[in-house]
């Protein structure tokens, strides 16, 4: 039986670190804040949300959501964020997606100072990954490789297959898997014979946001498996691996919930005090 991956404990491990840093920034007079734009009433958004405004509480952070209806036009939401860019006791912005579809997205993450884009996903950030300099990583990749070294799971020379292209999850995965030394193959939907590449994997990662995609014979037994998917079947949360079939064969295996998603939040909080303390993520 494969070991399961905590992302609930890790995740309490890591924001008992953070908690420990908002204390230090508080006592340099530095309040740490977060501000969430929610754009309509997108009900999972609504419960990511909250959820990240309940957490950033725990740890000592301030944090606001500011909603705004799915009717402002494009050109009133770049307004808003512009102002919260320009507001000195605002560290880390987010704007949660998916937006409402007249309002272009790569738009929006453009106007985010990249200083207080703790998503992320500003192009800058995103290139400065890409080429080793410093900057804020994705939060999900970023929990990712936090587990992975919470766990003692040393990736250097062995090869490491990430399912997923998406510039959220599986580009800035693979190339912080690259950076760990690891020998990384990405797959997608128009690779061939897409089992026979994750039958090689030491480390398999999934994230295409499809249910169970993933099957145990497809899995190299012992592999550690990392499962980012987050779908509902029948009310009921479902990865993007097929738990029952892969954790028989994996050595390691993350679940979900109680995996990845954690972990995400947990990164966010993360970044938002590194914002807050004027450095971004040195890798």
């Amino acid at each position: 039986m494969a070991h399961l991956i905590d992302g609930k404990k890790w995740s309490a491990v890591s924001r008992s670190q953070t908690a420990t840093d908002v204390h230090k920034l508080l006592a340099n007079g530095v309040k740490p804040k977060l501000v969430v734009v929610l754009v309509g009433d997108n009900p999972a958004s609504l419960v990511y949300v909250s959820g990240k405004e309940k957490a950033a509480a725990e740890v000592g952070i301030l944090s606001r959501i500011d909603r705004l209806p799915s009717s402002i036009t494009a050109v009133e939401l770049l307004a808003h964020i512009e102002r919260l860019n320009r507001d000195e006791t605002v560290h880390g912005i987010l704007v949660q997606l998916p937006l409402p579809d007249h309002i272009d997205e790569q738009t929006v993450i453009a106007t985010i100072s990249p200083e207080k884009d703790v998503d992320g996903f500003h192009a800058r950030n995103a290139g400065a990954l890409a080429i080793g300099l410093p900057g804020f990583v994705p939060c999900t990749p970023l929990g990712v490789m936090k587990l992975l070294e919470y766990e003692n799971i040393n990736v250097a020379g062995k090869h490491a297959v990430v399912i997923g292209r998406s510039n959220i999850v599986g580009k800035p995965l693979s190339q912080l898997l690259l950076k760990a030394n690891a020998t990384v193959t990405v797959c997608h939907s128009r690779t061939q014979d897409i089992a026979s590449v994750t039958r090689q994997a030491d480390v398999l990662a999934v994230a295409i946001g499809k249910a169970k995609f993933v099957t145990g014979d497809m899995v190299k037994p012992g592999a550690v498996v990392i499962d980012v998917g987050m779908n509902r079947i029948d009310g009921k949360l479902a990865g993007d691996v097929d738990f029952a079939s892969a954790e028989p064969v994996a050595g390691a295996i993350t679940p979900v919930p109680r995996g990845v998603g954690p972990m995400t939040i947990a990164m966010l909080l993360h970044n938002t005090v590194l914002a807050a303390s004027g450095f971004a993520n040195d890798r």
